[in-house]
């Protein structure tokens, strides 16, 4: 008997370093029980709407259906070799490149400007904040009904007031060297005041020692803001460029209220030549190639902004 119980030994202790791992498994398990349920219905419609929609473009992209009643064809990369190859979708990435410089820039300074003027909080700069961040509130539908009363020909608000400083004004939404810059307008207008949201809470993190160190030291304000304000809201300005081309690449509303793509595609975005391909064309396939062309080319975009905000703080 004494011989026999040696060897029962092993098994016992090898045993048990497994039951505590299981039970402390078990434990964080129903620890984390409640959070996991409370995230299940997030993580469902994360799963249907973002990732099955991103495969099924994946799967689109690879066939190709003549007519709406007709067989799906396996076709590979054909459709994005046609889409590279439609003139269509290269002036629409001309159009949406134009678009995205001409509303970052003038944003992005507005909104500076702004923030600097509205940083220190009192009764006025909260009153002029809400002011200028009202038209984020106004969706983009209303605010460009809005707009196509305002650029109305010879009739319209800018009409009636420029009207009367030159003898000949353009039409604002008909002429096709105009209307891409007409709708940069109201980009730029409802934009402005959600990026100062960034710039105020950027400019929260200057240090109030070293700029009061700066004036004591007879720095004017403009060296103050070239050389401590501005460096130190370079995260910020990464950050707000890469919301700024995001949303240069997705609003398309009021394209579809005030010019439908025109005139003569002049006014044609990469998300509204997808839309035509997919529902006014019914060529699924090639609008889902331009869609994985549209995403690959954000993806870059946004992944060497926050590699260059990354070294730019000392990360790897």
């Amino acid at each position: 008997m004494s011989l026999a119980e040696p060897a029962a030994l092993p098994v016992a202790t090898s045993a048990a370093p497994r039951m505590d791992v299981l039970k402390r498994f078990s434990n964080r398990f129903k620890a984390s029980l409640p959070a996991y349920l409370l995230l299940l219905p997030s993580l469902v419609f994360l799963a249907l709407f973002t990732y099955g929609a991103m495969g099924r473009v994946l799967v689109d992209a690879l066939y190709q259906r003549a007519t709406p009643k007709a067989p799906v064809r396996f076709v590979g990369l054909d459709n994005i070799s046609a889409v590279l190859a439609d003139p269509a979708f290269t002036g629409a990435v001309v159009n949406n490149l134009v678009y995205a410089v001409g509303t970052a820039i003038p944003s992005i300074g507005l909104a500076l400007l702004f923030a600097l003027a509205l940083a220190r909080t009192n009764a006025v700069s909260s009153a002029l904040r809400a002011a200028l961040f009202l038209p984020v509130l106004i969706p983009m539908v209303a605010a460009s009904a809005l707009f196509m009363f305002i650029f109305l020909p010879n009739v319209g608000l800018l009409d009636y007031y420029i009207g009367r400083l030159l003898p000949v004004l353009p039409n604002w939404l008909g002429d096709p060297d105009v209307a891409l810059y007409a709708i940069m307008i109201i980009t730029i207008w409802k934009n402005a005041g959600y990026y100062m949201l960034f710039f105020l809470a950027g400019l929260q993190a200057v240090p109030e020692d070293v700029m009061e160190a700066a004036h004591l030291d007879g720095a004017g304000p403009y060296r103050r803001l070239r050389h401590i304000i501005l460096p130190e809201l370079k995260p910020t300005f990464l950050f707000v460029i890469v919301i700024a081309t995001l949303n240069a690449v997705t609003q398309v509303d009021h394209v579809f209220v005030m010019t439908q793509g025109g005139p003569s595609n002049s006014t044609n975005l990469v998300l509204f030549y997808i839309y035509q391909q997919a529902v006014e064309h019914y060529d699924v396939g090639k609008a889902s190639a331009a869609t994985l062309l549209t995403l690959a080319a954000l993806m870059g975009l946004t992944a060497l902004s926050f590699r260059t905000m990354a070294n730019r703080e000392g990360g790897p």
